[in-house]
């Protein structure tokens, strides 16, 4: 009997319970969902003027390169210390000299060949003298006058050639003293001691050290932000030539240098589509003392040639321009504006330049707006938001 009358109650309880609920039900009254704002950043909108930078980089050239040649022939007898790869050599300073026996014997003899032409000119200018007289009081015929006439001025061209020839002399002598032409580095030494050298032959390849040059290449989009005139051939005037600033990494400290971008090359590389320019810099008084860059970011040190260097060339002053973070560009072209119901929308805008931090918005604000500048993920236009604001 207990089988089956515990089941039995056991079902009957549960309609009862069952019966219970479904009589007595629980109302739950309907409450509005709440709707909590995020939180933003954002900052004002300012237009302005914006001095526009271009960057590029390039290895530093000499500007000025020359091959040294003897302007005489001859052995070398001495060479200078400073001639050495690497080495200074002020301008008009001795590099190096050759035998002068030869050229003080050549010498020697267009001076007497000039002293002894220089008494034959004077003595026929004094027969001349006279048989002009005689010819004057009919004591001389006029074919006698004409022959002493005649013998004057052949010892008159006689006289400057052997003076001629005896400068010549004097300027070979004096080349044998070969001289550095300019301020220099020496880049190569192709003679040593006791070498015979021919004319024109080449001694010594100079670098200029009052100047350097950086060939820079520049995209083409990145000659619209220089103020430079384009098409103009040979080199800037000094007026518009913008200044650069170049900077590179020398003995484990960066330093910078000041320099002038004085021309635009003509061709244009079809590969890479730029245009080569060329910065020159004006080095430092090579007695000046060094300043490192620890303590000052202008160095006082020459600009190695061959070192790498980032330039910053400065462009066009552009107004009414609208610079924002990068970070605010959203989807290329949009930002999130925030209006003055806190409320958050997607707005296209005309991007006039992007640069690494910061881009530059020609159109599609207004100043006085406000920009959201948060990291923000899942935004839906008209979004309710609690902004922050913050100065950029």
């Amino acid at each position: 009997m207990k089988r089956v009358l515990i089941p039995i109650g056991i079902m009957v309880g549960s309609i009862l319970f069952a019966a219970l609920l479904l009589r007595t039900p629980t109302v739950v009254e309907e409450v509005a969902a709440e709707i909590v704002a995020v939180s933003v950043r954002v900052a004002q909108v300012r237009a302005g003027s914006v001095r526009l930078y271009v960057e590029s980089q390039g290895k530093v050239q000499a500007s000025r390169v020359a091959s040294l040649s003897a302007p005489v022939a001859g052995p070398v007898e001495w060479i200078s210390s400073a001639m050495e790869a690497g080495g200074f050599v002020a301008q008009g300073e001795t590099l190096l000299r050759l035998q002068s026996s030869d050229y003080e014997i050549a010498k020697a003899r267009s001076n007497a060949a000039m002293q002894q032409a220089q008494a034959e000119a004077i003595f026929a200018s004094n027969e001349l003298d006279r048989l002009g007289e005689l010819a004057d009081k009919r004591l001389a015929s006029d074919a006698q006058l004409q022959g002493a006439k005649r013998t004057a001025d052949v010892n008159t061209a006689r006289l400057a050639d052997a003076q001629a020839s005896f400068r010549q002399a004097e300027l070979d002598l004096e080349r044998t003293n070969i001289r550095a032409p300019f301020d220099a580095i020496i880049q190569s030494r192709d003679v040593e001691l006791g070498q015979y050298v021919s004319r024109a032959q080449s001694v010594a390849v100079l670098l200029g050290a009052d100047e350097v040059e950086v060939r820079v290449p520049l995209a083409i989009r990145q000659l619209e932000f220089l103020d430079v005139p384009l098409g103009m051939r040979g080199e800037l005037a000094d007026e518009l030539a913008p200044d650069v600033t170049l900077k590179g990494f020398y003995g484990g400290d960066e330093y910078s240098w000041s320099g002038k971008l004085v021309r635009t090359e003509a061709v244009i590389d079809a590969n890479s589509n730029t245009v080569q320019t060329i910065i020159r810099v004006r080095q430092p008084d090579t007695g000046a003392p060094f300043t490192g860059a620890s303590s000052s970011k202008n160095a006082q040190i020459p600009l190695p040639i061959g070192l790498y260097v980032k330039a910053n060339i400065e462009g066009k002053l552009v107004h009414d321009l609208i610079s924002l973070p990068r970070s605010v560009i959203r989807n290329n072209n949009q930002v999130l504006v925030v209006d003055a119901e806190n409320k958050m929308y997607y707005r296209d805008v005309e991007i006039y330049r992007l640069e690494e931090d910061r881009v530059l918005i020609s159109g599609g604000l207004l100043p006085g707006e406000f920009i959201c500048t948060s990291p923000i993920q899942a935004v839906v236009n008209g979004m309710s938001v609690q902004p922050i604001i913050e100065v950029i």
